[in-house]
């Protein structure tokens, strides 16, 4: 069943591309940004993460915290952040198991190639309950940016 505004975020702990490990728990208190993507280094999901990193500034001034999660190595994450500078952490969910959670999984993505993440964005509110939640079948799309600001203005 697919997670829902007011549904509690399921908590979780996944190392970042610095290979420190982050629970979303220990962001409790502060509003946070959870972006999933497919693939690192691929042009939808450069321009995904790229919208949050030129956005930044508005981000930390209302005291949020992005976070991206891919089932991608934290290493090949690390360079992936370093290349395209990135503020924030990228996390590795290499396990598959965040994405499943979230609902944000595709058993089968291009090329014959099994348990990758879906392009998703969700807001947690200060208590850890979902504000915002949009999983997007078609991994060209993007997520609405928009709608993410708004529920974090809520």
């Amino acid at each position: 069943m697919a997670l829902q505004v007011g549904d509690n975020a399921p908590d979780f702990k996944l190392y970042s591309s610095d290979l420190a490990e982050i629970s979303l728990s220990g962001f409790k208190g502060k509003k946070v940004i959870i972006h999933f993507f497919p693939m690192a280094f691929t042009g939808t999901c450069t321009e995904q993460l790229c919208t949050m990193r030129d956005n930044f500034s508005y981000y930390e001034g209302i005291d949020a915290q992005v976070i991206g999660i891919s089932v991608d190595s934290p290493f090949s994450l690390a360079k992936f952040k370093e290349v395209q500078s990135y503020q924030f952490p990228l996390l590795s969910d290499f396990n598959k198991e965040v994405s499943a959670a979230y609902g944000a999984f595709y058993d089968e993505f291009v090329f014959g190639l099994k348990g990758v993440s879906k392009r998703a964005a969700f807001v947690i509110d200060e208590e850890g309950k979902i504000a915002y939640a949009e999983v997007l079948e078609d991994a060209h799309d993007l997520p609405d940016f928009k709608a993410i600001n708004d529920a974090l203005s809520a």
